[in-house]
């Protein structure tokens, strides 16, 4: 027992203590949840998300007050379509009157006419203390105005009031707020959709109601362990709203895959003991094996996901930690629990047979899987240089679209456009872009004999824009805080905030106006914000992260698969693969959803046809799948390695090897796919693409990379692929292998006992 690895000791205590296993296990997940608890989560705050120049026009706005204030918008058009009459207008000036008697408002501002003409709009300032408190007010003086007014729509837009509405959306966009409609923050929002998916094609994988429940049990508590951890973590890494989604989403994948696993491999001994050994044998046999694969891959996906620390933005720390937390936590429960309710169902009498595995010793002994399991890994055994010739091609040419991806910040909300309180915020912004889109230069200056000149000049500049024939119908503001050290110009754009004309209103501001009026004043600290420097600047670092992320993934994957296999081949192989499902699986959802095939498919109800990704996608699909696919590449090559180091032929071996770990690596795709698959289900459109790229992507990475690539580029490598491994070699210089019927059991304590 000394000489035995820590996991099989474990495991092994487990087995043969399973209900103390279980009760100290649940009380491991009690004390984690309260720990949590008192410890509450610490969220990243707006500062943690300012990056670039916005970041610092958004810092020193803050420092004086003079964020955007609150605001409500009334929009008034005429529902025959025609432009607003004197109706529309006398409309306007009453319910601009009424409204300015009202508390927490501040002021209301001169009706604007739209544009094209079609839109009478009124801004309405709230006071910022009185913001504790609903518009409803404001709401009731709408709604009266819209009853007395048939022939008129009447619609009231902004955070307040889409807030109380019944499904309406908290429209952030129209506070300038940056906060993303990419939320995995909320894991309640997910669970359903991915508690169906995983009960139905558990299912299918398991075949019986009480053996799903054993991965849904390791799963639910290991993720419940995992959300209580992850709030202590957060006071080290603050949470920028995606840990709880993340947790959720990896533990059900990991629960699956570690359950699936382990237990295939306790079938196969039942199955070779032909009822020679209890139950806590069995598993604890099974623990020798499948327990180092499990802790292999759980540290390896640990040391991979903290390369996202490496990228350096708040999203990718959080979901760093959030991975670590949750794989670290998985594979503590696949040591302790999984172990203690194997042999808990295997005590049954129904399980105590060899029939009762689904396997026989001829079927074993052929080393080959059986139905679509054969058919799967049949062209890798028997024509791997032909397989491999087909299968790369395909994978590449999947990758080609995500060349020409085209990427974007999440809109502020990804609400359905069907509700009305949507449907009147997307009237407004197409009537007045320039609600989305505004320039705010935040200029700081410390000498007092200086302020004046930086107001005057900030007027000059707001004037200038005023006087453009292509300017805003809103007009531009100046914000000064008492002392004068702080000012903030408003510029709004007539522009969508993603548009040419938009960025090049930015460039040109940045570039020319503010270095030749500002930039010529001694002193003065100045930068550009607003929606659309917020849109730029975040794009900088999030196409810079990726490239970095990846390349440290693709490293320390390498080091750790090289440590644990002791094979340079393979862990280079498996780096590689890993890179080429995130790109096949990624070149798939560009083209989904980038060509619009999505809002096709889907209904344009479900998704909107924006033409890019959202720029969160790229790095959640990466991280998320290379924790999965480590998993299935450990799972395979370790089953390979085995018959390695009993001296089997390399070839040989592969198939062996395929034979063992097909039915667990397939399954645990077909039970995870329709769990991210069912993120399709849900509101925000960074959702879907993220649900569809991981779906595709573990599909692509259980059936064609792990079952057809990998074991192809294995047989033709050969003996090479193992270099340098000590231990092949020595298998090597062994005598040979006996036959599998009469491979003798690992060591186990409840070995002993038979019957």
């Amino acid at each position: 027992m000394k000489d035995q690895p820590l996991t099989l000791k474990v495991a092994s205590w487990s087995a043969l203590h399973p209900g103390r296993a279980i009760a100290g296990w649940f009380v491991f997940v009690a004390l984690c949840l309260a720990l949590g608890a008192t410890a509450g989560t610490r969220q990243m705050d707006a500062g943690d998300h300012r990056v670039g120049e916005s970041g610092r026009a958004e810092s020193i706005a803050a420092e004086g007050g003079l964020q955007p204030e609150p605001t409500e918008r009334i929009a008034i058009t005429d529902r025959t379509g025609s432009a607003p009459d004197a109706a529309a207008v006398s409309a306007a000036e009453d319910i601009a009157r009424r409204m300015r008697g009202l508390p927490g408002v501040e002021r209301v501002a001169a009706p604007v006419r739209s544009s094209d003409g079609s839109t009478l709009m009124l801004e309405v300032t709230l006071h910022e203390a009185e913001l504790a408190s609903p518009s409803e007010p404001l709401q009731r003086v709408t709604a009266e105005s819209r009853a007395a007014r048939p022939g008129l729509r009447i619609e009231e837009v902004g955070d307040d009031s889409a807030g109380n509405g019944v499904d309406g959306p908290r429209d952030d966009a129209l506070s300038g707020s940056t906060s993303s409609a990419f939320d995995l923050s909320a894991p309640g929002g997910i669970a359903l959709p991915l508690a169906v998916a995983v009960v139905f094609a558990g299912f299918l994988a398991f075949g019986s109601p009480l053996m799903l429940g054993v991965p849904l049990l390791l799963a639910a508590s290991s993720v419940a362990a995992a959300l209580g951890l992850s709030r202590l973590v957060s006071h080290v890494v603050p949470d920028a709203g995606v840990a709880s989604g993340a947790i959720l989403l990896t533990g059900v994948a990991l629960g699956v895959a570690h359950t699936l696993f382990h237990l295939r491999r306790e079938r196969e001994e039942r199955a070779l003991a032909d009822g020679r050994l209890n139950p806590e044998a069995l598993v604890g046999i099974a623990a020798a094996t499948s327990g180092r694969a499990i802790a292999v891959s759980g540290l390896a996906v640990a040391v991979s996901m903290a390369t996202l620390f490496l990228a350096g933005g708040p999203v990718a720390s959080s979901l760093a930690a959030a991975a670590i937390v949750v794989s670290l936590v998985s594979v503590a429960g696949s040591m302790t629990l999984l172990p203690a309710l194997l042999v808990v169902l295997g005590r049954r009498p129904d399980r105590r047979t060899p029939a009762a595995s689904g396997l026989d010793r001829r079927q074993l002994n052929r080393h080959s899987p059986e139905g679509i399991w054969g058919l799967l890994v049949r062209p890798a055994k028997a024509r791997p240089t032909a397989t491999l010739l087909l299968s790369v091609p395909v994978m590449l040419g999947l990758s080609l679209p995500a060349f020409g991806a085209h990427l974007r910040i999440p809109p502020m909300s990804g609400h359905p456009r069907t509700t009305p309180e949507a449907a009147a915020h997307d009237r407004l912004t197409e009537a007045f872009p320039e609600l989305l889109a505004e320039h705010r230069v935040a200029v700081r200056e410390n000498d007092p004999g200086e302020r004046a000149e930086v107001r005057s000049t900030l007027n000059a500049v707001a004037a200038r824009a005023g006087a453009d024939p292509a300017r805003s119908k809103i007009p531009p503001t100046v914000r000064t805080t008492p002392d004068g050290r702080i000012s903030v110009l408003t510029l709004p754009v007539p522009y969508r905030p993603d548009s040419p004309q938009a960025q090049a209103s930015l460039a040109d501001l940045r570039e020319n106006v503010l270095p030749a009026t500002l930039g010529k004043i001694e002193g003065a600290e100045f930068a550009t914000g607003g929606p659309i420097a917020v849109r730029t600047d975040q794009l900088v670092p999030e196409r810079a992260e990726l490239p970095v992320m990846a390349g440290s993934l693709l490293l320390l994957t390498f080091a750790t698969t090289l440590c644990a296999f002791g094979s340079a081949a393979i862990a280079l192989l498996g780096a590689l693969l890993n890179l080429l499902s995130a790109g096949a699986s990624f070149g798939l959802t560009t083209a989904f959803f980038q060509q619009e095939f999505a809002t096709t498919l889907l209904g344009s109800g479900t998704t909107d046809p924006t033409g890019a990704i959202d720029s969160h996608v790229p790095l959640f699909l990466c991280a998320i799948l290379f924790v999965l696919s480590t998993n299935y590449q450990v799972f395979v090559v370790s089953r390979i390695r085995e018959a390695i180091l009993k001296g089997v032929p390399a070839r040989q071996a592969v198939a062996d090897g395929l034979g063992h770990s097909a039915r667990a690596v397939g399954g645990a795709a077909l039970v995870t796919a329709p769990v991210f698959a069912s993120l399709l289900l849900l509101r925000p459109d960074g959702l879907k693409q993220l649900g569809f790229g991981l779906a595709a992507a573990i599909l692509l990475d259980g059936f064609v990379v792990r079952a057809l690539i990998l074991p192809s580029a294995l047989a033709l490598l050969g003996d090479a692929a193992w270099w340098p491994s000590r231990a092949a070699r020595r298998a090597r210089r062994g005598p040979a292998p006996a036959p599998a019927a009469e491979a003798p059991y690992p060591y186990h304590p409840a070995a002993d006992s038979y019957g």
